[in-house]
């Protein structure tokens, strides 16, 4: 079965840039195709889906976080990365990695088969 674990840290300040990593197991990135999602959720709000990589290193990003988001991947750790630019306390949310067979059309947990259990980030000085 496959498992994702996301990590990094909890707190991050102000303009600071915000970096996270999706471990990924019982599956492998980079030869099992499949879009390798971040999704975050403020408090109070809906999921937001950030970008996302695939087996081949295609990246797509959502449009209302393109210009501060980059995502990466280390297929012989079989990780993929997260980093937000100029964090603002805007940015304060539960931050999950997700696999999904297409990229999502809507903000729903139905478009992933699986998903980590979600890390706390805040950001705050």
């Amino acid at each position: 079965q496959v498992q994702l674990q996301e990590s990094g840290p909890g707190l991050v300040k102000p303009s600071q840039t915000l970096s996270l990593t999706c471990t990924v197991s019982g599956g492998s990135m980079s030869t099992d195709y499949y879009y390798w999602s971040w999704i975050r959720q403020p408090p109070g709000k809906g999921l937001e889906w950030m970008g996302a990589i695939t087996d081949s290193g295609s990246i797509y990003y959502g449009p209302s976080l393109k210009s501060r988001t980059l995502i990466s991947r280390d297929t012989s750790k079989n990780q993929f990365t997260l980093q937000l630019s100029s964090v603002t306390p805007e940015d304060t949310a539960v931050y999950y990695c997700a696999r999904g067979d297409h990229l999502p059309y809507g903000s729903s947990w139905s478009e992933y088969d699986y998903w980590g259990q979600g890390t706390q980030v805040t950001v705050s000085s």
